[in-house]
């Protein structure tokens, strides 16, 4: 795993890898169940494995320095802390009354952070192709407006916040389609693909409480077990293509 790195180095991000599964996983695993019977995570566990990642993206950052993959590890530590700011405005730990938007607005910023990576990345590593670039873009895009259409617009009265919500799907399903479409000239960014696409799943299932107040059983922590292992996998792709 990770033949690039000094043996340390290695230690240093299996490390971090085994810590945000611990946080992540065993909060599920071992947390009680809330009230309302959507979740078994702790708050603190969640947090906890978002910080994680978050150090993960910048020791990555700073091990690619000087590297033909530094700004592409750059962007996704940016990416990844902006997200770690919505995690914290979505879990009302900030002092802001539009949680939700907030939280969106910082989740928007990171998958612009995400997308400019990938396009910078592939722009100075040939993978110049437009035909498999534009095709998984527009698949991409289209699923996010299906699933927008069908999660958060269908059967509602049209309100400015819907339209804010479409343009956030058609972003995060930007991120996958950049992502998809350098997958398939590189498989090695094939982790940053699966991620983009759990985030987008994730999000998607989000929005069916928040705009249409459906709730099931483990919602919450159906939530974080996507969109956790996509943040994941986007922060671990700057190792596979180092």
């Amino acid at each position: 795993m990770f033949p690039a790195l000094s043996t340390l180095q290695r230690f240093w991000f299996i490390a971090l890898l085994l810590l945000w599964a611990g946080l992540l996983f065993g909060g599920f695993a071992f947390g009680k169940l809330d009230a309302r019977r959507e979740r078994r995570m702790p708050r603190w566990t969640r947090m906890a494995s978002s910080a994680t990642l978050v150090v993960a993206a910048w020791s990555w950052y700073l091990v690619s320095r000087g590297t033909t993959t530094a700004l592409f590890g750059l962007l996704i530590a940016v990416g990844m802390t902006l997200g770690c700011l919505g995690d914290l405005f979505m879990a009302r730990l900030l002092p802001v009354s539009q949680c939700v938007l907030c939280g969106m607005a910082a989740f928007g910023l990171g998958h612009v952070a995400y997308v400019a990576g990938g396009l910078i990345y592939g722009s100075s590593h040939g993978l110049a192709a437009l035909t498999p670039l534009l095709a998984a873009w527009g698949v991409w895009l289209l699923v996010g407006v299906v699933g927008w259409f069908f999660v958060v617009f269908r059967g509602q009265k049209p309100i400015p916040l819907h339209w804010v919500a479409l343009s956030y799907a058609l972003l995060l399903a930007s991120t996958a389609g950049v992502a998809t479409g350098l997958a398939l000239q590189q498989a090695r960014l094939l982790p940053m693909a699966l991620g983009a696409a759990l985030f987008l799943t994730s999000d998607l299932i989000l929005a069916t409480h928040l705009f249409n107040g459906r709730r099931f059983y483990l919602v919450d922590d159906v939530i974080w077990l996507t969109y956790g292992p996509g943040q994941m996998l986007i922060v671990y792709a700057v190792g596979s293509v180092l």
